[in-house]
């Protein structure tokens, strides 16, 4: 009997009776898997590879280390790189020129300005400057512009880092910014360190929240000793701005540490002229322009409102096509600003009437209950969230309320809902805002300024954050 050997590689499709069919005609199977040939380079990759990009990481940390690149795994995430410094020429291209406004605070700094240029002074008296400035008002009042201008005024390198750059998932990235931003300041004395919202990271230790507890009290804690480490004779002066400065741990406020507290109020109305006039120094301006006059219908508004409502009265300006800013421009600007921007809604007759005697109810009160703000506008067209809006604008700035001008102005909210319950005889959704405003003053009333017969003066509720 011939015996044939041959060789073959395993089909894809088996017929089932293949192997039967084989064994049945004395056919011997033997199967062997078939060998790859494999690169061998590959293979050692595959094998080796990520123990070598550990070892690679682990040496590229090492040469940062050797080379000061920012203390090995914390100069991933850069020790100083948010540091904005600002040179002696650049520093002093804002002045107390360019900051109008807050005298007060001004008068404030200017001892710790004359302090940078002439140290001698108070140094032979055995005076030093105050190590710390706390900048204290609210937002839009012009802190972080008062600190360039203090910087400006004294010539000195000015350094600014908000206290949020500081603060890194990673813990002790925090504690290491500080270390650097303090260095580089000590180097370069004198000089002045301005750190912007404190509060991120100032807060009381106590009231941090759990997961934010080790980083945020490591940087604090480094910002203390920071403070610690220099008399004040270095002419280093660090300058903190906040609007929050109830939640601020008691550990910053001590003297030694922050000596000194400047409030940074709204202006007052000539407070606001003089804001115009620095904002307007470049603007062409219509010879009916009044600035006496729009500081006087801006109560309450900001430096940063002022400059922002120059700025929309340009714009409104130039999309009309003229050469400079009207009187009505400013007006117009404002009424964009405060009562929100006109709307082009499709309502029904029924809907614009409603709202004509809801606006007429709230009106009416104004210009009949003693002691209301005077009724400055009265319009149905769309502004904002709003479908009408009756904008009552106070005589002069007002610091100090009245029992009887508080209960002026719920009764003018209300007027609103009354009116549309005495015109229909039923009620809408429209007077939700003023439900909530009403609501707002009244609880105030009662529970914070002792205004109810029942309860007598007795506080109910902590006061909130004054900004």
């Amino acid at each position: 009997m011939k015996v044939i050997h041959f060789t073959t590689e395993l089909p894809s499709f088996i017929d089932p009776g293949l192997e039967a069919l084989l064994i049945d005609n004395g056919v011997t199977i033997r199967a062997e898997p078939i060998k790859e040939e494999q690169n061998p380079f590959l293979s050692f990759l595959m094998m080796f590879g990520p123990t070598l990009l550990i070892i690679a990481f682990y040496f590229s940390m090492y040469r940062k280390m050797q080379q000061g690149g920012g203390g090995g795994f914390m100069g991933m995430f850069g020790s100083s790189s948010h540091v904005k410094k600002f040179d002696k020429e650049k520093s002093t291209n804002v002045t107390f020129d360019d900051v109008a406004g807050i005298d007060e605070a001004k008068n404030e700094l200017e001892e710790v300005v004359d302090f940078l240029k002439n140290p001698q002074k108070y140094s032979w008296l055995g005076g030093t400057a105050p190590k710390g400035v706390f900048l204290i008002g609210a937002p839009g009042t012009g802190k972080t512009l008062l600190a360039k201008a203090v910087a400006g005024e004294a010539g000195v390198p000015f350094f600014s880092m908000s206290d949020s750059e500081f603060v890194e998932m990673i813990v002790g990235v925090g504690a290491a910014r500080v270390r650097d931003l303090f260095k580089q300041v000590r180097e370069h004395a004198p000089s002045i360190i301005f750190i912007d919202e404190l509060d991120a990271i100032g807060r009381s230790r106590g009231s941090i929240s759990m997961g934010d507890t080790s980083e945020h009290e490591q940087t604090l804690n480094q910002i203390l000793t920071e403070m610690d480490g220099f008399s004040g004779r270095e002419g280093v002066i660090v300058l903190a701005a906040t609007n929050q400065p109830n939640v601020l741990d008691k550990a910053l406020l001590r003297p030694g540490r922050f000596d000194r507290r400047v409030m940074v109020n709204l202006p007052d109305k000539n407070g606001r002229e003089a804001i115009l006039k620095v904002h307007t120094r470049n603007v062409p301006l219509a010879s009916d322009v009044n600035l006496q006059e729009i500081a006087s219908t801006t109560p309450g508004l900001s430096g940063a409102d002022i400059k922002n409502l120059v700025n929309e009265a340009a714009l409104l300006a130039a999309k009309k096509g003229k050469n400079n800013i009207s009187q009505k421009d400013f007006m117009d600007s404002l009424e964009k600003i405060i009562l929100g921007p006109e709307r082009s809604l499709i309502m029904s007759k029924e809907d614009r009437e409603r709202i004509a005697y809801h606006e007429g109810g709230h009106a009416i009160l104004g210009l009949v209950v003693p002691g209301a703000d005077p009724v400055n506008r009265v319009t149905i067209v769309p502004r904002g969230q709003a479908l009408g809006v009756t904008y009552q604008r106070p005589v002069s700035d007002r610091y100090n309320y009245t029992e009887a001008y508080l209960r002026a102005r719920i009764i003018g909210m209300l007027g609103g809902r009354t009116a549309e319950e005495m015109i229909y005889g039923n009620k809408t959704t429209g007077a939700e805002n003023d439900i909530e405003q009403a609501t707002n003053h009244a609880r105030m009333m009662v529970t914070r300024w002792g205004m109810s017969d029942a309860l007598g003066m007795v506080q109910l509720a902590e006061s909130n954050n004054p900004y």
